[in-house]
């Protein structure tokens, strides 16, 4: 295809008409390149080109408008695209008088599928076009004068959308705000025409009207016209008019900051859509460069301030939560404002002392998190807040408020680059050192009760860990060194919890601190462990941690001592750790040195330390080898298909981030040995066992990559068929995940199990009683996806059938359940019934 420059060429006027109906002939294309094209052509780059061709010269306008916009009638979506996209090509391209004398024709066509919508995308597209209109016919102006290109445009769509806007209930008062938002976007002048033509009479109908609706409706078009002006203050390239203009919207400031704060502070509670419009209105106000003084923006955050505080959440939460986004957005423009009012105001609201009943500091905390986005106001932040908990620990009150104060902290240094933190050391000896030893010292009932609690020592051990992490590695070697003792001194009372016996629960639980200490030193900490007795090597530490995961009662600080044995035999060196680990594994009982009767499970010991060697992949065929040998103990065997779930699945400590080696492949190693093997073993398995294959086989599958699983899933699928009959929920979960993604990346591959899948997921999908909502949820999405994946020809005989059994379902206890099931039946109705035979 080929473009044409006639600017110049005045012997070829002639050839205009017979050049442009040469290309627009084609138009619109529609075009399916064959799927060998060895050029790669696509239907966008032909429709790109002849575009370019039908805007190449003004001289063209005369025949490309009214057959573009005759066009721009058709009931097919796609062509209305085409169109309106070529009228924007056209509209940038031509010259300013050409554009001109078509403009207002333009736009009589263009606004009905603004005013109309039917097509989101249709009236954005139509939105663009008009808006290069206006940047087309604004191009050089300087002049404000009604006489310009660019007033005489806007001069009859300024007076559409006044007429539009004196019935502001209707839905056209919303495409209005758009239209007035594209034109005032274009440039500086147009946005100063618009406001001058526009604002006046919106006040005047604002102060007549007496209904919220219409309110809200009148508000929400100012809201798109400030949008426009911040928008407008960030483009380079905009075209800003002389300086006698100034800032259109200046003589209206007052009034609108007045009309506004009205609507925020002085309507009733529960009109929160008109409250939301009004606080966006004023923050977009505050958004308007060199618009508001100080003094008005200080009045803003006031009102932002006594709503996040003061007002019943459970009244409008909404708004409450808008105005906390505000005070995030002003923390970025005006700081100091932020530092003056809000930061007193929130830290007043926290209490000394609570009570179970009092929570109100939760809404508190959360506001002091959000808007703590500058470095100076986290600081403070974090400043105070420490020393709120200081005054917190030091009181009888219930230690969920010691916690929600750690939270605050965590979040907001998870937000900040603490290597870089100039005050990582103060961190480090406030909160590492200070707040760990106390806690440990409450473990032994001499200090602060609060910092004892499991869930305490979760968050703390949490924060330590990420402020040790940014430490430099001469730090996180000497912090190594206090993994057990916890910074407490000697001969004092607290006994580090390695090699000491018949501890109460309270001082075992300080595990949980020494395993998030140690995954925080990361490689830091390959050899460096202490005992009372001084430096002890890794091997009788496995021994060691070992004993205590099988004597440990407590599930919770159990899985802290087997995430500590996992990161400390993947972190060690192979040949100094791997024998003995795999021997630990083999038989947990006799590493731990325990008498017969005293151990609990040694599964999860088994499967943590398995899982910490298939992460680097050592000893991968020995390792799942003994694994799926559990799976035949009928004593353990149930148990030990659950542990499979442990192996591949992600952990927040076991992590690279805290120096585990992790292998990229290790999760496709060991399942391309686990599918083969349970395929196999499961047909000579016992009827009793095998149950636990298929468990495992869900447990292993929940993790593995899309791409990876679709490889064995002729092997596997029957198997998932057989695990949906199992009483376990979540194993029935899991394996309808997968069946979903089997059915969306390989429908081919269900289609010969249609029968049994459909009627399995229908039982699955009904009965409350007998199956969690998830897995309700899950196997009704399931159902959902068949049709437009499978061939409709399978799926036809299973439809009168399926569209009978999802009744029940709609009437589900759990509403996102039932709307599951309305998509899904809808879904099924829609498809064809199979044509009777005569």
């Amino acid at each position: 295809m080929v473009e044409w420059d006639t600017a110049n060429q005045a012997e070829a006027s002639k050839l205009y008409a017979p050049l442009f109906d040469s290309v627009f002939c084609y138009f619109p294309i529609t075009f399916r390149p064959p799927p060998d094209d060895p050029f790669h052509i696509t239907a966008q780059d032909l429709k790109t080109r002849l575009r370019s061709c039908i805007s190449a010269s003004s001289h063209f306008a005369p025949f490309a408008f009214p057959q573009l916009l005759e066009k721009l009638d058709s009931t097919s979506p796609n062509v209305k695209k085409d169109v309106l996209q070529t009228l924007t090509a056209c509209a940038s391209s031509y010259s300013v008088g050409v554009v001109s004398n078509y403009s207002v024709t333009l736009w009589d066509a263009i606004k009905y599928e603004i005013l109309n919508v039917q097509e989101e995308d249709l009236a954005e597209d139509a939105l663009v076009a008009l808006q290069a209109i206006a940047t087309r016919l604004g191009k050089g102006i300087t002049s404000t004068s009604q006489t310009t290109h660019l007033a005489r445009y806007i001069r009859p769509i300024a007076k559409e959308c006044n007429e539009q806007l004196q019935q502001p209930q209707h839905k056209q008062a919303k495409s209005v705000g758009q239209i007035l938002c594209s034109l005032a976007t274009s440039s500086a002048l147009a946005q100063y025409l618009i406001v001058k033509a526009v604002v006046p009479p919106l006040l005047t109908l604002y102060q007549d009207t007496d209904k919220i609706t219409d309110q809200r409706a009148l508000l929400e078009v100012l809201v798109q016209l400030y949008h426009a002006a911040v928008a407008l203050d960030q483009t380079p390239d905009a075209n800003l008019p002389s300086t006698d203009v100034g800032n259109p919207f200046a003589p209206f400031k007052d009034r609108f900051f007045e009309l506004f704060s009205q609507a925020l502070m002085s309507t009733p509670s529960e009109e929160v859509s008109f409250r939301v419009v009004a606080l966006k209105g004023l923050l977009r106000l505050c958004h308007i460069r060199s618009y508001l003084q100080d003094s008005e923006i200080g009045l803003f955050v006031q009102y932002l301030d006594e709503i996040v505080l003061t007002e019943d959440p459970a009244e409008g939460d909404a708004v409450r939560t808008e105005a906390v986004r505000a005070l995030v957005e002003v923390s970025k423009l005006k700081p100091n404002l932020i530092m003056e009012i809000t930061f007193p105001a929130f830290m007043a609201k926290l209490p000394d002392q609570t009570t179970e009943q009092q929570t109100d500091y939760l809404i508190t905390l959360e506001g002091l998190a959000r808007f703590s986005v500058e470095r100076s106001i986290s600081d403070t932040l974090i400043r105070r807040l420490l020393n709120k908990l200081d005054t917190v620990l030091q009181t009888d009150g219930p230690a969920s408020y010691a916690q929600a104060l750690l939270s605050t902290v965590d979040y907001v240094l998870s937000r900040r680059e603490l290597s870089t933190d100039p005050n990582l050391n103060n961190y480090h000896e406030r909160i590492v050192v200070s707040l760990v030893s106390r806690a440990a010292m409450a473990s032994v009932g001499s200090g602060f009760p609060m910092l004892a609690e499991v869930l305490s020592l979760e968050i703390l051990g949490r924060l330590a860990a990420r402020i040790i992490g940014a430490l430099d590695e001469h730090k996180r070697r000497s912090i190594a060194l206090e993994t057990y003792t916890l910074f407490t001194e000697k001969g004092i009372s607290f006994s580090p919890i390695p090699y000491t016996r018949n501890l109460p629960e309270k001082q075992r639980s300080t595990m949980i601190l020494s395993t998030w200490i140690l995954g925080g030193v990361g490689q830091a900490a390959a050899t460096l462990y202490t005992v009372p007795d001084g430096e002890v090597d890794i091997v009788k530490l496995l021994g060691e941690l070992t004993r205590l995961a099988m004597v440990e009662n407590d599930p919770r600080i159990r899985l802290y001592i087997l995430r500590q044995i996992a990161l400390l035999v993947n972190r060690a060196s192979p040949s100094d750790v791997d024998p003995e680990a795999f021997s630990v594994m083999q038989d947990p009982s006799k590493a731990a040195q325990l008498e017969p009767g005293s151990a609990t499970d040694a599964t999860p010991v088994i499967f943590w330390i398995a899982k910490a060697l298939l992460l680097r992949l050592s000893r991968v065929e020995d390792v799942l080898e003994h694994l799926l040998g559990l799976l035949t103990n009928e004593m353990h065997g149930s148990t030990s298909a659950r542990g499979f779930r442990i192996l591949l699945t992600s952990d927040e400590i076991v992590s690279k981030k805290h120096g585990a080696v992790i292998r990229l492949l290790f999760k496709q190693r060991a399942f391309n040995i686990c599918a083969s093997r349970i395929a196999a073993e499961f047909k000579l398995a016992k009827a009793a066992l095998k149950p636990n294959y298929l468990v495992a086989l869900s447990g292993i599958l929940k993790d593995v990559p899309t791409n990876v699983m679709m490889l064995e899933i002729g092997t596997l699928l029957p198997l998932l068929l057989q695990s949906l009959d199992l009483p376990d929920q979540e194993v029935k979960a899991a394996t309808i995940e997968s069946l979903v993604t089997i059915s969306q990346e390989s429908p081919a591959a269900v289609e010969g199990h249609m029968s049994m899948l459909i009627n399995r997921l229908l039982l699955s999908a009904a009965g409350p009683k007998k199956n969690r909502a998830n897995v309700r949820y899950s196997a009704t999405r399931c159902l959902q996806a068949f049709p437009g994946r499978v061939k409709e020809s399978v799926l036809l005989p299973f439809r009168s059938a399926t569209i009978r059994g999802i009744l029940p379902v709609l009437d589900d206890p759990k509403r996102h359940v039932r709307k599951a099931a309305v998509e899904c039946r809808a879904v099924w109705l829609n498809m064809d019934e199979p044509e009777a035979e005569d």
